[in-house]
This record gives C-alpha cells, sequence and structure tokens, in this order.
C-alpha cells in the first residue's frame, strides 16, 4: 500500500456490525475519518462511534438510511461528503442474506434481496461518482465467493451476489481513471445469526472445506478494504478472502 487514509474520509454502509464494525474501525484506525451507515443498528452504531471518537475526536459520524428506499441514497452521500467536506471512500457492505428456495420465492424476497446486495450498490455508487472523482477516490464493494459460486436454497442471495461481481468490473471501467472500484468476496467468516446455521456438524462440513481448515476473522475482510482503498494501481479486481476454500470447492 502506497497511499495513506489519513484525513480521507470512507462511507461504510451497513458499518456498525460483524464484518462491518470491523471494517469501520480498520480504516478508523488507519487514519480515516468514518460515515457509519446503518438502518436499525442504533445502538451498535452509537457505541461504535462513542468508541472511536474516544479514540480520536469527531471522527466518526453517523448516517442513518433504508437501503431500500432509492430516493434516500442522494441524501446518504450528501450527509457522508458534508460530514468532513469530502468523500474519498465508499464500501458498500450492508447486506441481507436469508434462504430463497425455489417454490418459495417471491417479489419480497426478490426485491430485499437484490435491493440491499446490488441496487443500492450501483445507486450509491452512482451518486457518489463525482464526489470520489474530486478526490481521486475508489469503491470496495463486498460480495461473496457464493457470486461464483451459488449456495444450495439461496437463489435470489446468489444472483445478487452474482451481480454485485459484475458490477464491480463494470464500475471500474465506467468510473475509471479518476476512480478506483474493487471487490472483497468473503469465506466463512462470521457465521449467520439464523438458527439454522447453529448446526455444527455442517459448519464443520464447511469450514472442511476450505485449505486452511479454519474460519476466517472479520479483521481479514477489514484488511483486505483498507489494501484495496490504498493501492493505487489496482482497480476492476475481486479479491477472495475465503481461506482457499474456492480454490478447494471449485
Amino acid at each position: 500500500m502506497s497511499a495513506s487514509l489519513t484525513g480521507k474520509t470512507v462511507l461504510v454502509t451497513g458499518g456498525a456490525r460483524r464484518v462491518g464494525a470491523a471494517i469501520s474501525r480498520r480504516l478508523h484506525a488507519a487514519g480515516a475519518n468514518v460515515v457509519v451507515h446503518y438502518r436499525n443498528a442504533a445502538q451498535d452504531a452509537h457505541a461504535l462511534q462513542q468508541e472511536l471518537n474516544a479514540v480520536r475526536a469527531g471522527s466518526v459520524v453517523l448516517v442513518r438510511a433504508d437501503l431500500l428506499v432509492q430516493g434516500a441514497l442522494p441524501q446518504l452521500v450528501k450527509d457522508a461528503t458534508d460530514a468532513y467536506g469530502r468523500l474519498d471512500g465508499l464500501v458498500n457492505n450492508a447486506s441481507s442474506f436469508f434462504a430463497t428456495p425455489i417454490g418459495s420465492i417471491d417479489e419480497k424476497s426478490w426485491e430485499d434481496l437484490i435491493g440491499t446486495n446490488l441496487k443500492a450498490p450501483l445507486f450509491l455508487a452512482q451518486t457518489a461518482a463525482g464526489e470520489l472523482r474530486k478526490t481521486q477516490g475508489a469503491i470496495v464493494n463486498i460480495i461473496d465467493i457464493h457470486a461464483e459460486l451459488p449456495m444450495k436454497n439461496h437463489v435470489v442471495y446468489s444472483v445478487a451476489k452474482g451481480g454485485l461481481l459484475a458490477l464491480t468490473r463494470s464500475l471500474a471501467r465506467e468510473l475509471g481513471p479518476q476512480v478506483r472500484v474493487n471487490g472483497v468476496s468473503p469465506g466463512t467468516i462470521l457465521w449467520p445469526e439464523d438458527p439454522a446455521w447453529q448446526n455444527d456438524i455442517e459448519r464443520q462440513r464447511i469450514v472442511n472445506q476450505t485449505l486452511l481448515k479454519r474460519t476466517g476473522d472479520p479483521g481479514d475482510i477489514a484488511s483486505a478494504v483498507e489494501f484495496l482503498l490504498c493501492a493505487p494501481y489496482v482497480t476492476g479486481q475481486v479479491l477472495a478472502v475465503d481461506g482457499g476454500r474456492s480454490v478447494a470447492v471449485g
């Protein structure tokens, strides 16, 4: 990494919990001012803001928005830019995740999964492009190895992440040379909170599919995001952070 995040502003969607919070902490530790987007996780968002502002006063602000409401996205980008007078990075991390087996797919599920995982990143990138061009900024999309290895019973989620992978490469062409666009595809990092994923045997089966025979850590994704935000000659790339699972299974 030859660039620095010191004094730069990065918007992280879904940045208050789980992997999003790890990304926010990592970018903050690297010197960035972080705009943490949240929808329902107000308690987590305020706790994170208090934690990080205690380290560096005024370095984290919160913005609340429902990414499924397209009309809210321009205001989200404006609030993020106004917070520190500039926007240098956008991390599209917010994501819905739930099963949609064939036979049970309805329009509501489609709109939710496609909306958070594909539609919102597209329209946020489009809205933020002008500000990011001014700063020679970067976008990092959090994809999923299941964009290329579809997950059983998760048809719409897999389709949405596949679209996000294609969007990442397409935006790199559209927004270059001023704005770089890359993606991170996590493997098994944190188990879903859905009770259906609490089966230890199934978890071990998935872990055994990795070459490293273990799960990853949210910090692994956060460090990859920092790298891509700071790598001035990297664009249009998708970095799998999955312990080698995509190689072993593919």
